[in-house]
Protein backbone atom coordinates (compact mmCIF):
# COMPACT_ATOMS: atom_id res chain seq x y z
CA UNK A 1 0.00 0.00 0.00
CA UNK A 2 2.71 2.36 0.89
CA UNK A 3 4.62 1.76 -2.54
CA UNK A 4 1.25 2.57 -4.34
CA UNK A 5 0.72 5.71 -2.45
CA UNK A 6 4.10 6.79 -3.57
CA UNK A 7 3.62 5.81 -7.20
CA UNK A 8 0.23 7.44 -7.03
CA UNK A 9 1.77 10.78 -5.25
CA UNK A 10 4.41 10.73 -8.16
CA UNK A 11 2.01 10.47 -10.76
CA UNK A 12 -0.06 13.61 -9.53
CA UNK A 13 3.40 15.46 -9.41
CA UNK A 14 4.25 14.94 -12.82
CA UNK A 15 0.60 16.06 -13.95
CA UNK A 16 1.03 18.82 -11.78
CA UNK A 17 4.22 19.89 -13.32
CA UNK A 18 2.85 19.41 -17.11
CA UNK A 19 -0.38 21.60 -16.11
CA UNK A 20 1.75 24.51 -14.96
CA UNK A 21 4.46 23.92 -18.07
CA UNK A 22 1.22 23.91 -20.73
CA UNK A 23 -0.23 27.16 -18.52
CA UNK A 24 3.26 28.97 -18.89
CA UNK A 25 3.25 28.07 -22.55
CA UNK A 26 0.06 29.12 -22.97
CA UNK A 27 0.99 32.93 -21.19
CA UNK A 28 4.36 33.13 -23.41
CA UNK A 29 2.48 32.57 -26.22
CA UNK A 30 -0.24 35.23 -25.62
CA UNK A 31 2.58 37.70 -24.50
CA UNK A 32 4.27 37.13 -27.73
CA UNK A 33 1.47 37.56 -29.49
CA UNK A 34 0.79 40.83 -28.31
CA UNK A 35 4.64 41.48 -28.41
CA UNK A 36 4.41 41.07 -31.96
CA UNK A 37 6.17 43.65 -33.81
CA UNK A 38 4.78 44.83 -37.31
CA UNK A 39 7.01 46.82 -39.51
CA UNK A 40 5.60 49.82 -41.43
CA UNK A 41 7.35 50.40 -44.80
CA UNK A 42 6.79 53.75 -46.01
CA UNK A 43 8.20 55.28 -49.21
CA UNK A 44 8.98 58.26 -50.38
CA UNK A 45 10.57 59.99 -53.94
CA UNK A 46 12.89 62.55 -52.00
CA UNK A 47 16.38 62.94 -50.39
CA UNK A 48 17.50 61.35 -47.19
CA UNK A 49 18.26 64.99 -45.86
CA UNK A 50 14.86 66.21 -47.35
CA UNK A 51 11.55 67.56 -45.18
CA UNK A 52 9.59 64.67 -46.01
CA UNK A 53 12.68 62.33 -44.90
CA UNK A 54 13.62 63.74 -41.19
CA UNK A 55 9.37 64.27 -40.49
CA UNK A 56 8.76 60.05 -41.32
CA UNK A 57 12.12 59.94 -39.13
CA UNK A 58 10.28 61.71 -36.44
CA UNK A 59 6.80 59.82 -36.99
CA UNK A 60 8.93 56.53 -36.56
CA UNK A 61 10.72 57.44 -33.22
CA UNK A 62 6.71 58.51 -32.05
CA UNK A 63 5.33 55.30 -33.15
CA UNK A 64 7.65 53.29 -31.62
CA UNK A 65 7.86 54.85 -28.53
CA UNK A 66 4.27 55.23 -28.40
CA UNK A 67 3.18 51.56 -29.13
CA UNK A 68 5.74 50.26 -26.66
CA UNK A 69 7.85 48.98 -29.71
CA UNK A 70 4.88 46.76 -31.46
CA UNK A 71 5.21 49.34 -34.40
CA UNK A 72 8.05 50.38 -36.44
CA UNK A 73 9.21 52.13 -39.10
CA UNK A 74 11.26 51.47 -42.25
CA UNK A 75 11.98 54.26 -44.96
CA UNK A 76 12.82 53.74 -48.41
CA UNK A 77 14.11 57.59 -49.53
CA UNK A 78 14.70 58.59 -53.13
CA UNK A 79 12.40 56.82 -55.71
CA UNK A 80 14.34 53.22 -53.98
CA UNK A 81 10.60 51.91 -54.46
CA UNK A 82 9.57 53.55 -57.59
CA UNK A 83 7.67 56.96 -58.34
CA UNK A 84 4.49 58.78 -55.91
CA UNK A 85 2.33 56.95 -58.66
CA UNK A 86 3.76 53.60 -58.10
CA UNK A 87 3.85 54.21 -53.83
CA UNK A 88 0.25 55.32 -54.22
CA UNK A 89 -0.87 52.25 -55.95
CA UNK A 90 1.21 49.94 -54.22
CA UNK A 91 -0.73 51.11 -50.93
CA UNK A 92 -4.14 50.74 -53.05
CA UNK A 93 -3.27 47.43 -53.65
CA UNK A 94 -1.64 46.35 -50.09
CA UNK A 95 1.75 45.77 -51.18
CA UNK A 96 3.24 48.56 -49.36
CA UNK A 97 2.06 50.35 -46.25
CA UNK A 98 2.88 53.84 -46.70
CA UNK A 99 3.63 56.86 -48.36
CA UNK A 100 4.61 60.56 -48.14
CA UNK A 101 4.02 62.04 -51.46
CA UNK A 102 3.06 65.44 -53.35
CA UNK A 103 -0.90 65.75 -54.03
CA UNK A 104 -0.51 66.09 -57.73
CA UNK A 105 -0.50 61.86 -58.51
CA UNK A 106 -3.68 61.91 -56.48
CA UNK A 107 -6.19 63.08 -59.40
CA UNK A 108 -5.73 60.22 -60.68
CA UNK A 109 -7.41 58.58 -57.78
CA UNK A 110 -10.01 61.41 -57.13
CA UNK A 111 -10.87 64.41 -58.65
CA UNK A 112 -11.13 66.44 -55.39
CA UNK A 113 -7.18 67.04 -55.31
CA UNK A 114 -7.29 68.79 -58.11
CA UNK A 115 -8.39 71.81 -56.12
CA UNK A 116 -4.69 71.99 -54.63
CA UNK A 117 -2.93 72.18 -58.30
CA UNK A 118 -5.25 75.41 -59.60
CA UNK A 119 -2.70 78.53 -59.58
CA UNK A 120 -2.46 80.94 -56.72
CA UNK A 121 -5.62 79.53 -55.27
CA UNK A 122 -3.86 78.94 -51.90
CA UNK A 123 -1.37 82.30 -50.39
CA UNK A 124 -2.00 82.19 -46.82
CA UNK A 125 -0.44 78.51 -45.68
CA UNK A 126 -1.71 79.22 -42.15
CA UNK A 127 -5.67 79.66 -43.24
CA UNK A 128 -4.69 76.53 -45.40
CA UNK A 129 -3.28 73.86 -42.36
CA UNK A 130 -6.46 75.10 -40.70
CA UNK A 131 -8.73 73.66 -43.91
CA UNK A 132 -6.62 70.73 -44.42
CA UNK A 133 -6.80 69.93 -40.84
CA UNK A 134 -10.57 70.23 -40.81
CA UNK A 135 -14.30 69.24 -42.81
CA UNK A 136 -12.33 69.79 -45.89
CA UNK A 137 -9.52 67.84 -45.70
CA UNK A 138 -11.63 64.70 -44.09
CA UNK A 139 -13.75 64.69 -47.05
CA UNK A 140 -11.06 65.05 -49.42
CA UNK A 141 -8.75 62.37 -47.80
CA UNK A 142 -12.37 60.20 -47.23
CA UNK A 143 -12.89 59.95 -51.14
CA UNK A 144 -9.30 57.59 -51.22
CA UNK A 145 -11.45 54.91 -49.11
CA UNK A 146 -12.96 53.46 -51.62
CA UNK A 147 -9.53 52.83 -53.29
CA UNK A 148 -7.91 50.98 -50.41
CA UNK A 149 -6.21 54.06 -49.40
CA UNK A 150 -6.65 55.62 -46.11
CA UNK A 151 -5.61 59.43 -45.95
CA UNK A 152 -4.11 60.61 -42.31
CA UNK A 153 -3.36 63.67 -42.90
CA UNK A 154 -1.70 66.57 -45.16
CA UNK A 155 1.84 67.50 -44.41
CA UNK A 156 4.09 70.92 -45.47
CA UNK A 157 5.96 70.43 -48.95
CA UNK A 158 5.58 74.13 -49.40
CA UNK A 159 4.85 76.79 -52.09
CA UNK A 160 6.28 75.82 -55.74
CA UNK A 161 8.97 78.32 -57.56
CA UNK A 162 10.19 77.80 -60.89
CA UNK A 163 14.26 77.43 -62.13
CA UNK A 164 15.76 77.38 -65.63
CA UNK A 165 18.92 77.19 -67.23
CA UNK A 166 18.02 79.84 -69.79
CA UNK A 167 16.69 83.00 -68.71
CA UNK A 168 15.71 85.37 -65.65
CA UNK A 169 11.99 85.02 -65.35
CA UNK A 170 10.25 88.59 -64.24
CA UNK A 171 6.94 88.72 -66.27
CA UNK A 172 4.48 85.78 -67.83
CA UNK A 173 5.97 86.51 -71.34
CA UNK A 174 9.24 85.36 -69.99
CA UNK A 175 8.09 81.86 -69.19
CA UNK A 176 7.26 81.47 -73.07
CA UNK A 177 8.93 78.67 -75.33
CA UNK A 178 10.68 76.82 -71.92
CA UNK A 179 10.57 73.29 -71.71
CA UNK A 180 9.29 72.83 -68.08
CA UNK A 181 9.31 69.54 -66.48
CA UNK A 182 5.93 68.91 -64.66
CA UNK A 183 4.50 65.98 -62.48
CA UNK A 184 1.96 64.06 -64.54
CA UNK A 185 -1.17 66.47 -63.42
CA UNK A 186 -3.41 67.96 -66.15
CA UNK A 187 -4.16 71.30 -64.01
CA UNK A 188 -0.53 71.94 -63.85
CA UNK A 189 -0.24 71.04 -67.67
CA UNK A 190 -2.84 73.47 -68.54
CA UNK A 191 -1.14 76.11 -66.61
CA UNK A 192 2.01 76.25 -68.00
CA UNK A 193 0.56 75.65 -71.19
CA UNK A 194 -1.48 78.95 -70.96
CA UNK A 195 1.97 80.72 -69.94
CA UNK A 196 2.89 79.82 -73.12
CA UNK A 197 5.38 77.41 -71.75
CA UNK A 198 6.08 73.36 -73.48
CA UNK A 199 4.82 71.23 -70.31
CA UNK A 200 7.20 67.69 -70.56
CA UNK A 201 5.31 65.14 -67.80
CA UNK A 202 8.42 62.99 -66.04
CA UNK A 203 9.16 60.99 -62.87
CA UNK A 204 11.27 63.30 -60.51
CA UNK A 205 13.91 60.27 -60.41
CA UNK A 206 14.69 60.74 -63.98
CA UNK A 207 14.59 64.98 -63.61
CA UNK A 208 17.84 65.93 -62.43
CA UNK A 209 19.74 63.79 -65.44
CA UNK A 210 17.42 65.49 -67.92
CA UNK A 211 18.07 68.86 -66.92
CA UNK A 212 21.72 68.22 -66.78
CA UNK A 213 21.63 66.77 -70.53
CA UNK A 214 19.53 69.96 -71.60
CA UNK A 215 16.62 67.80 -72.14
CA UNK A 216 14.51 70.29 -70.78
CA UNK A 217 15.44 73.64 -69.74
CA UNK A 218 13.56 74.00 -66.51
CA UNK A 219 11.21 72.39 -63.42
CA UNK A 220 8.91 73.51 -60.78
CA UNK A 221 9.10 72.61 -56.46
CA UNK A 222 9.45 74.27 -53.29
CA UNK A 223 12.75 75.49 -52.16
CA UNK A 224 13.65 73.02 -49.84
CA UNK A 225 13.43 70.21 -52.84
CA UNK A 226 15.14 72.54 -54.73
CA UNK A 227 18.02 72.78 -52.35
CA UNK A 228 18.50 69.36 -51.06
CA UNK A 229 17.78 68.04 -55.09
CA UNK A 230 21.26 70.17 -55.84
CA UNK A 231 19.22 71.40 -58.52
CA UNK A 232 21.38 74.66 -58.31
CA UNK A 233 24.22 72.30 -59.93
CA UNK A 234 22.23 72.22 -63.51
CA UNK A 235 19.93 75.41 -63.33
CA UNK A 236 21.04 79.00 -62.57
CA UNK A 237 17.65 81.35 -62.36
CA UNK A 238 15.19 80.47 -59.46
CA UNK A 239 12.13 82.60 -59.96
CA UNK A 240 10.10 83.51 -56.74
CA UNK A 241 7.16 82.60 -58.32
CA UNK A 242 4.99 80.39 -55.33
CA UNK A 243 2.33 79.30 -58.52
CA UNK A 244 1.37 76.48 -56.60
CA UNK A 245 1.36 75.47 -53.06
CA UNK A 246 1.86 72.20 -52.56
CA UNK A 247 1.17 70.28 -49.69
CA UNK A 248 1.96 66.53 -49.40
CA UNK A 249 -0.48 63.71 -48.32
CA UNK A 250 0.31 61.17 -45.64
CA UNK A 251 -1.48 58.09 -46.92
CA UNK A 252 -1.66 54.26 -44.87
CA UNK A 253 -2.79 51.10 -47.08
CA UNK A 254 -6.45 50.25 -45.84
CA UNK A 255 -5.92 47.23 -45.59
CA UNK A 256 -2.27 47.13 -42.90
CA UNK A 257 -4.98 50.25 -40.66
CA UNK A 258 -7.79 48.05 -40.43
CA UNK A 259 -5.69 44.67 -39.53
CA UNK A 260 -4.21 47.01 -36.67
CA UNK A 261 -6.13 46.60 -32.86
CA UNK A 262 -7.94 49.81 -31.79
CA UNK A 263 -4.84 51.01 -29.33
CA UNK A 264 -2.56 50.19 -32.34
CA UNK A 265 -4.76 52.28 -34.70
CA UNK A 266 -5.13 55.46 -31.94
CA UNK A 267 -0.79 55.32 -31.22
CA UNK A 268 -0.37 55.58 -35.55
CA UNK A 269 -2.83 58.37 -35.60
CA UNK A 270 -1.57 60.10 -32.89
CA UNK A 271 1.76 59.64 -33.94
CA UNK A 272 0.88 61.48 -37.42
CA UNK A 273 -0.23 64.36 -35.74
CA UNK A 274 2.80 65.31 -33.62
CA UNK A 275 4.80 63.98 -36.87
CA UNK A 276 2.69 66.72 -39.09
CA UNK A 277 2.91 69.34 -36.22
CA UNK A 278 6.52 68.95 -35.92
CA UNK A 279 6.92 68.90 -39.91
CA UNK A 280 5.73 71.63 -40.63
CA UNK A 281 7.43 74.20 -38.08
CA UNK A 282 10.75 72.17 -39.46
CA UNK A 283 9.77 73.87 -43.42
CA UNK A 284 8.91 76.89 -42.22
CA UNK A 285 12.23 77.28 -40.39
CA UNK A 286 13.70 76.15 -43.12
CA UNK A 287 12.48 78.22 -45.64
CA UNK A 288 13.21 81.49 -44.36
CA UNK A 289 16.78 80.77 -44.51
CA UNK A 290 16.50 78.78 -48.30
CA UNK A 291 16.54 81.88 -50.59
CA UNK A 292 19.70 83.15 -48.99
CA UNK A 293 21.27 79.55 -48.99
CA UNK A 294 20.34 79.42 -52.85
CA UNK A 295 21.99 82.07 -53.75
CA UNK A 296 25.19 82.25 -51.94
CA UNK A 297 25.44 78.89 -53.84
CA UNK A 298 25.40 80.56 -57.39
CA UNK A 299 21.58 81.09 -58.40
CA UNK A 300 20.15 84.10 -59.67
CA UNK A 301 16.95 84.78 -57.81
CA UNK A 302 14.04 86.83 -59.44
CA UNK A 303 10.59 88.10 -57.84
CA UNK A 304 8.28 87.91 -60.70
CA UNK A 305 5.00 90.19 -60.49
CA UNK A 306 2.96 87.71 -58.81
CA UNK A 307 -0.82 89.64 -59.90
CA UNK A 308 0.53 89.14 -63.99
CA UNK A 309 0.95 85.60 -63.50
CA UNK A 310 -2.55 84.96 -61.70
CA UNK A 311 -4.40 87.35 -63.93
CA UNK A 312 -2.73 85.41 -67.29
CA UNK A 313 -3.50 81.63 -65.31
CA UNK A 314 -7.24 82.86 -64.49
CA UNK A 315 -8.62 80.29 -67.42
CA UNK A 316 -7.51 77.54 -65.75
CA UNK A 317 -10.20 77.81 -62.96
CA UNK A 318 -12.48 77.58 -65.76
CA UNK A 319 -11.47 74.75 -67.17
CA UNK A 320 -11.58 72.59 -64.46
CA UNK A 321 -14.60 74.05 -62.50
CA UNK A 322 -16.83 71.27 -63.07
CA UNK A 323 -14.08 68.66 -63.25
CA UNK A 324 -13.30 69.34 -59.37
CA UNK A 325 -16.40 70.71 -58.56
CA UNK A 326 -17.38 74.69 -57.60
CA UNK A 327 -17.94 73.77 -53.78
CA UNK A 328 -14.52 72.32 -53.20
CA UNK A 329 -12.85 75.43 -55.35
CA UNK A 330 -14.98 78.02 -53.32
CA UNK A 331 -14.46 75.86 -49.41
CA UNK A 332 -10.52 76.85 -50.30
CA UNK A 333 -10.76 80.09 -51.61
CA UNK A 334 -12.85 81.22 -48.36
Amino acid sequence: MKKVFSYIMVLALMVSLIGCGSEKSSTNSEDNKKQEVKTMRIAHTLAPDSHYNKGLIKFGELLEEKSGGQLKVELFHSAQLGSERDAIEGISLGTLEATLTSTAPLANFSKKFMVFDLPFIIQDREKAFAAMDGEMGKNMLGSLDSKGIKGLGFWENGFRMLTNSKRRINTPKDIAGLKIRLMENPVHVETFKVLGAQPVPMPFGELFTAMQQKTVDGQENPLVIIDTSKFNEVQENLALTGHFYSPAAFLISKSFFDGLSPELQKVVSEAEVEARKWQRNYCQELEKELVTKLEEKGMKITKPDKKALQEATKSVYDKFKDEIGEDVINALVK
